[in-house]
């Protein structure tokens, strides 16, 4: 096989450089993708950065991927080169775990990521267990697809697990790469949705999203506005909040849940947690099933990730854009 050429940080919070790697002899149970679109998430910046100490240079990142197949391993049946797939977050997994054996492959203790320990995205080529390569429908335009697979699954699973209906009042806390996302699906499980924001500039598009109802969540009358109001808060911010308001907004049996993760640890008073039978929780992406279901609701559902797109070559010009929030919501490389 040819090299595989990409753009890899050599060292912590380095620009990327040009890199080729020798990805060896394609294993019998992956396949290859010639990536077409990759996704630019905030996790890619911490990985570049080194911030959660398990990065190792040269390293290509990227974990949201769009692409054909370009080759197929001997033991692969579920997928055909030329097939239009799409990668996550995650590449592998021990296949034997009990996590594994109940579908819920993103649980493994042995998981893989995309671009953790291996090289990921933000190249020609990428290579993944096949069992977590899935098709993109054909209704799904790759560009607003890609942040589908990480941004997506991040926030349609909490929404799964959490049994969101028709008759469940969501309120979603930040109005960003996630957020936006979260406001869509809450919307169309039929939710009456509430979004947060610092930002009150963004209402207006929150509205449009999807979002019955917007809170400033600087405001303080506002915010007692909502107390006892909400059976779900999806808490999709990587910043430190008032968490005791989020917890006073909840009804009776709800849930705050965490998908971004605050700089400081997150502290609340026990009572109501006790009074109300409250709870916190939080969730990591979502297992290959649960991926396949979400892109599949995303397409008859018109849901997509508002993007703005760079080519590859220009990935340290849209990483910078990235790291000063001036990107409405997902940047996109494409080759």
């Amino acid at each position: 096989m040819a090299q595989i050429q990409g753009l890899a940080a050599h060292a912590a919070g380095a620009e990327l450089l040009s890199f080729r790697y020798d990805p060896g002899k394609l294993a019998a149970h992956e396949v290859e993708i010639a990536i077409t679109h990759c996704g630019i998430c905030h996790s890619d910046l911490h990985l570049i950065a080194n911030d959660w100490g398990i990065s190792q240079y040269p390293f290509i990142p990227g974990h949201e991927i769009i692409g054909k197949v370009s080759a197929v391993g001997s033991e692969v049946k579920s997928l055909e080169v030329g097939q239009r797939v799409g990668l996550g977050w995650q590449s592998n997994s021990c296949g034997h775990c009990e996590w594994c054996l109940t579908g819920r492959e993103n649980l493994c203790p042995e998981s893989e990521g995309t671009c953790v320990h291996r090289n990921g995205g933000y190249a020609d080529r990428v290579r993944a267990n096949a069992r977590f390569v899935v098709p993109i429908p054909d209704a799904l335009d790759s560009e607003h697809a890609a942040p589908l697979l990480c941004a997506g699954i991040t926030v349609y699973n909490p929404l799964r697990i959490n049994g969101i209906n028709p008759s469940s009042r969501v309120g979603v806390v930040g109005i960003g790469g996630l957020g936006h996302l979260a406001i869509q699906f809450a919307r169309v499980f039929g939710a009456e949705v509430t979004a947060f924001s610092t930002s009150p500039a963004k209402e207006e598009e929150a509205r449009a999203l999807g979002a019955h109802h917007f809170i400033n969540s600087l405001e303080s009358k506002a915010m007692k506005e909502t107390v006892g109001a909400l059976d779900f808060v999806l808490t999709t911010v990587n910043a430190d909040q008032d968490w005791g308001a989020y917890l006073q907004a909840l009804r009776p049996n709800g849930t705050l849940w965490f998908v971004g993760v605050p700089p400081k640890p997150v502290s609340v008073q026990a009572f109501p947690l006790i009074s109300g039978l409250r709870t916190i929780g939080g969730s990591p992406v979502g297992s290959p099933s649960r991926l396949r279901e979400m892109l599949d609701v995303a397409a008859r559902h018109g849901v997509k990730a508002t993007t703005e797109l760079f080519p590859m070559a220009k990935a340290n010009e849209a990483i910078e854009k990235v790291k000063k929030s001036k990107v409405r919501y997902r940047a996109v490389l494409a080759n």
